[in-house]
């Protein structure tokens, strides 16, 4: 029989694959698939079955909706313990059930620091200064009797890369990731069961110093932030057929030697010298009579936990596009993309010959641009065995930023089919798409996604080529909206949040640092700066508007209500303004020189009030959902004296900003900071007069830009927000796809229109912060957005203007695809809009006073296509919390929001 309903295996947490969890009692998810139009979920029904057979819980069928983090039903898995999970529903104009769903294993890991009875060691002896070789460990031991199961514990300070019996375990990349690691310390569950067999075996690793104790920080950095020693912690359970366990663990038994990998940093690059390989090393019968013991250390004093997201893995490879001779007649090849990775090579050359590779994001005059490396030397070599065969390297635990390489001393005539670049980071399932009838905004688009990926290799960085690469706390609050639209980005940056809160806690004054994990020295590192401490709740707020995750809320709020409360301590000293000049400000204003990027036309005293009043506004918001009622209270009390202060000092009644610049009017638009209706208007007024004198060009920051094209939307003038996304001269986000960037700059112009390097000894060409314009790609020019927060209800929305003839976008939300897609067609505009199996869409359309309600399925309406710029009616300032309304800027909105539609602007429908 034939069922048209069918449910995916559910998703247990954030978990792709739920092996070696750390919650005892996930939280289940699933997706319905059905082509029955406006289906709508009654009921669901779902059975939890342990290793043995046993049901362990199963709901029968429950009347509800509810699909997205549905607590789990059964007892609390203790550690160690394996079940799987099946998901039925019933729904639809019959109420008929579905299939079961495909199985969902899920396994926990080990949940109590008494399960761990492994011993960190390390073959260090402390004393070093210099990086050190890559270390290789090994422990030979025998297994009797047959075997039904085997897990590894695996973690160390350092990155590291298990093996058994020769071969390499798992496929992730830099492991353990970075974590504050006086905090938290993570470990990853392997099942080896297939690599291990009775009689001899031997577990092995590859030790590099990695985050722990390599080189960090520009200007020269420091190494060892976290400790001296390098150390590996592993715990191998075995489980026989007779139900005995056997424990092969890290201990004064193993051994260590150095290998090939005489160097490995993470900024400077690797030397491989494939002479000094120790063949069969991690295998039985190897001599290891060369080898020494290695040293117990003291338990690890962070706590032992599980990922919350997916691991960095190798994700694709890329060929060779063009090979250049530079002026000075060496080889550099072009791999059409700035990536970041590493290469692998293909190569055959005599004994001690060895290949240099130099990596790069540009070219300046024709020669790779070193300059914005600084200190990084991003400089792998390969030492050749010289075997007469083809040799394969790839670095193992260092990663640049790159999309040039300059070969050097490649045996014979250079063979481009004999390099390829490896693309590493976070492995996140994309989830959001865009594209529209501009090619130029189509490659800037995909220049965000590109920048993503490349910034999220474990942490959200800032960039990834030079002698930084650090988790900046402000560059992910203004890209986070965009960032959990394009990917299912909320395990990890649930992780990143934790350490946030860990580092944030531990300080006397609760600030939240600059960088997380924080490894800045004081004094600045150790100040609250705005924007960047909000990141405490501008980033939880936007996975949870995408996720619909009020756990992670939860689990977040005393770093939220720490934050604000430490700010708005300092804003009372002040009598209702925070008063601090030493702040980042609206950073990267265009019109800051290249030597000192803090330096905006925008007040920071300004920039700093309005993000307190919008934390404490969303606070409010939070409180409201987690029942935190009495905080909910103060925290609005507390954004409306704070509004007060902030008019004024920095508003006049007739609307005018003390910092007359783009990014002040975007902020007092969509923080709602301006009180009265006339002031509201003329701020719009003022703002469309700024960015036409600016000849459509951005006068932003980071503060600046996430809202500079709301704010526009919002004051009745969208025309003006698709003419300064239109905009092809510098500074303008067109710019840099005009000079043939694939990625996003950190500043408007990192190269100059003639082809150099910006002359600032900061530039970077992988930075996504301001690509967080993105988020208004997909919520206003294609129109898609949540109007209830996680999904369950879509705004569809779209602001059809410039020269765009369509526009589509497209996002996995947790209840399904969705997609809303217009076009031009004459006097009509075309809408497409598809609504995912118990959710529902509001369809706002020109000319139409209310919205179209539609169920699942797949929609198409017509409308006529109006040029119309109207002005905004406010009757409270449009971001406080507490109403169903929302723009989808990242803030709960109390008024309802124009819908000015201007000249044609595009996107593709699929």
């Amino acid at each position: 029989m034939q069922h048209p309903t069918t449910v995916t295996a559910p998703v247990l947490e954030h978990h792709r694959l739920a092996l070696g969890i750390g919650e005892p009692a996930p939280r289940l998810s699933w997706r319905t698939r059905t082509d029955e139009p406006d289906w709508v979920q009654q009921a669901y029904r779902i059975r939890i079955v342990g290793a043995d057979g046993a049901t362990l819980a199963d709901t029968g069928r429950t009347p509800g909706a509810d699909c997205v983090l549905v607590p789990w039903p059964g007892p609390p898995l203790p550690s160690r313990t394996r079940a799987t999970v099946r998901v039925r529903v019933w729904g639809g104009a019959d109420g008929a059930p579905s299939p079961w769903s495909e199985a969902s294993t899920v396994e926990t890991g080990l949940l109590a620091p008494s399960d761990w009875c492994a011993r960190l060691v390390t073959p260090d002896t402390g004393e070093d200064e210099e990086a050190l070789p890559v270390a290789l460990l090994r422990r030979d031991f025998r297994i009797e009797g047959d075997i039904a199961s085997a897990r590894l514990y695996v973690t160390a300070h350092g990155t590291y890369e298990p093996e058994i019996n020769g071969a390499r375990v798992g496929d992730e990349v830099l492991e353990p990731g970075w974590t504050s690691y006086h905090h938290r310390l993570r470990y990853r569950t392997h099942d080896v069961t297939a690599l291990l067999r009775p009689g001899p075996n031997t577990i092995g690793a590859l030790l590099g110093e990695g985050w722990h104790s390599g080189r960090l920080g520009w200007d020269g950095g420091r190494r060892h932030h976290y400790g001296r020693h390098r150390s590996l912690l592993a715990q191998l359970e075995i489980h026989r057929t007779d139900g005995t366990t056997q424990l092969v663990t890290t201990d004064d038994q193993w051994a260590w030697a150095t290998g090939p990998l005489v160097r490995s940093e993470l900024y400077d690059g690797e030397t491989y010298d494939a002479r000094l390989e120790r063949d069969g090393w991690s295998q039985p019968g190897h001599d290891s009579r060369d080898w020494t013991r290695v040293r117990e250390l003291p338990p690890p004093t962070a706590r032992l936990t599980a990922p919350t997201g997916p691991p960095v893995r190798r994700t694709r490879t890329v060929p060779v596009r063009e090979v250049l001779t530079t002026p000075s007649g060496r080889t550099v090849v072009d791999f059409g993309q700035n990536l970041v990775g590493r290469l692998r090579l293909r190569v055959t050359g005599p004994a001690g010959h060895t290949v240099t590779l130099r990596h790069a994001e540009t070219l300046e005059n024709g020669e790779l641009a070193l300059r914005p490396l600084r200190q990084a030397s991003a400089t792998d070599r390969y030492v050749m065995r010289g075997t007469g065969e083809p040799e394969t390297y790839e670095p193992r635990f260092t990663v640049h930023g790159f999309r040039y390489a300059e070969v050097d001393g490649w045996p014979g005539p250079f063979d481009p089919t004999g390099v390829e670049a490896v693309v590493l980071h976070t492995d996140l399932e994309r989830t959001g798409w865009f594209e529209s009838s501009d090619p130029l905004l189509n490659r800037f688009h995909e220049n965000v996604v590109h920048s993503l990926l490349g910034n999220f290799v474990d942490i959200p960085t800032d960039c990834p080529q030079r002698d930084e690469r650090l988790g900046w706390t402000g560059d992910i609050a203004v890209f986070a909206p965009t960032a959990a639209f394009l990917h299912d980005c909320t395990g990890m940056l649930g992780g990143w949040l934790r350490d946030l809160a860990a580092e944030q806690l531990a300080r006397p004054d609760h600030s939240v640092p600059l960088v997380v994990p924080d490894i800045l020295d004081p004094p600045a590192g150790h100040q609250p700066h705005a924007l960047w401490g909000d990141a405490a709740v501008l980033v939880p707020w936007a996975l949870y508007r995408n996720s619909g995750d009020l756990g992670l809320l939860r689990a977040q709020y005393p770093s939220m209500t720490a934050w604000v409360g430490l700010v708005a301590g300092r804003a009372a000293e002040g009598g209702g303004v925070w008063r601090d000049p030493d702040q980042l400000g609206d950073w990267l204003d265009p019109a800051a020189p290249p030597e000192d990027p803090a330096a905006a036309r925008t007040d920071a005293e300004l920039v700093a009030a309005a993000h307190l009043i919008h934390s404490t506004d969303l606070l409010a918001e939070i409180g409201e959902l987690l029942d935190e009622k009495d905080d909910a209270g103060r925290h609005r009390a507390l954004a409306a004296r704070l509004r007060t202060a902030f008019a004024d000092e920095f508003v006049t009644p007739a609307g005018r900003l003390s910092s007359d610049s783009q990014t002040a009017y975007a902020l007092a638009l969509c923080f709602g900071l301006l009180p009265g209706e006339r002031q509201r208007l003329r701020a719009g007024e003022r703002l469309a007069q700024l960015v036409r004198r600016a000849g459509f060009r951005i006068a932003t920051g980071f503060a600046g830009t996430p809202l500079i094209c709301d704010a526009l939307s919002l004051a009745g003038h969208a025309r003006l927000a698709h003419r300064m996304v239109a905009e092809q001269h510098c500074p303008s986000w067109l710019y840099p796809v005009t000079m043939g960037a694939t990625t996003v700059w950190e500043r408007w112009d990192s190269m100059l229109p003639d082809g150099t390097v910006n002359p600032g000894q900061m530039t970077s060409f992988n930075h996504y912060a301001l690509g967080s314009v993105a988020d208004w790609l997909h919520r206003s020019v294609a129109g898609l957005s949540a109007a209830e927060l996680g999904w369950r209800r879509i705004r569809v929305s779209p602001s059809p203007g410039g020269t765009l003839t369509r526009a589509w976008a497209a996002h996995l939300t947790p209840y399904g695809r969705a997609e809303a897609g217009w076009r031009i067609e004459g006097p009509t505009l075309v809408v497409e809009v598809l609504v995912p199996p118990g959710a529902q869409a509001d369809i706002h359309l020109p000319g139409r006073s209310a919205p179209l309600t539609r169920g699942a399925g797949r929609h198409v309406v017509e409308a006529p296509h109006l040029i119309d710029d109207r002005p905004v009616t406010v009757t409270g300032h449009p971001f406080v919390a507490g109403s169903d309304r929302d723009c989808g800027c990242g803030a709960p909105n109390a008024a309802p929001h124009p819908e000015p539609h201007g000249r044609p602007h595009a996107e593709t429908p699929p």
